[in-house]
C-alpha cells in the first residue's frame, strides 16, 4: 500500500499544481501520512480513515491561510479609470450607446439617463468594452 499512497499523493499533487486554489493540498498531506502509516500497519481501514480524517481536519486551514493573505486593491491597468472624469463625445441615451473620452481614449458608453455631447461624466464601471457612466457632480 505504500506505493499506492505515494501514487495518490502524486496524482493529487498534479491536480493541485494545475489549479489556482488550494483544492487537494490537504489530501496530498494526508496521503503522505497514510503512506507512512502503511509502513507500520497493513490495516487498510486504518489507513483510509487517517487519509480522510486528516484531509478533512486540515481543510479549515485553507480559510485561515486565505484570510491572512492580504489582497492588493491597487487599481491597475484599465480599472484605474473607474471614478475618473470623462467627457461625452457622442450623445448617450437610455436606448443608445454613446461615446466618452477618458484618460485620452475613446470608449463606448451607456447610462441610465440621457447625457449630451460635451457634458462631464463619472465612470462607474466597465462592462466588457463599454463604460457605465453618470453625469459628473462635484461631491
Amino acid at each position: 500500500m505504500f506505493y499506492v499512497w505515494f501514487l495518490i499523493a502524486v496524482v493529487l499533487g498534479i491536480i493541485e499544481i494545475s489549479t489556482t486554489n488550494l483544492v487537494s493540498i490537504w489530501f496530498v498531506v494526508s496521503s503522505l501520512i497514510s503512506m507512512i502509516v502503511s509502513k507500520f500497519t497493513d490495516n487498510l481501514y486504518i489507513q483510509i480513515v487517517i487519509f480522510v480524517v486528516i484531509g478533512i481536519l486540515l481543510m479549515p486551514l485553507s480559510k485561515k491561510i486565505y484570510s491572512k493573505i492580504k489582497s492588493n486593491n491597487t487599481k491597475t491597468n484599465i480599472d484605474r479609470i473607474i471614478g475618473m472624469k470623462g467627457i461625452v463625445t457622442e450623445d448617450i441615451t437610455k436606448d443608445n450607446i454613446g461615446e466618452v473620452k477618458v484618460d485620452g481614449k475613446c470608449w463606448s458608453a451607456y447610462s441610465d439617463t440621457d447625457i449630451t455631447k460635451g457634458e462631464l461624466v463619472r465612470i462607474l464601471s466597465i462592462n466588457s468594452v463599454k463604460l457605465k457612466v453618470e453625469k459628473w457632480e462635484e461631491k
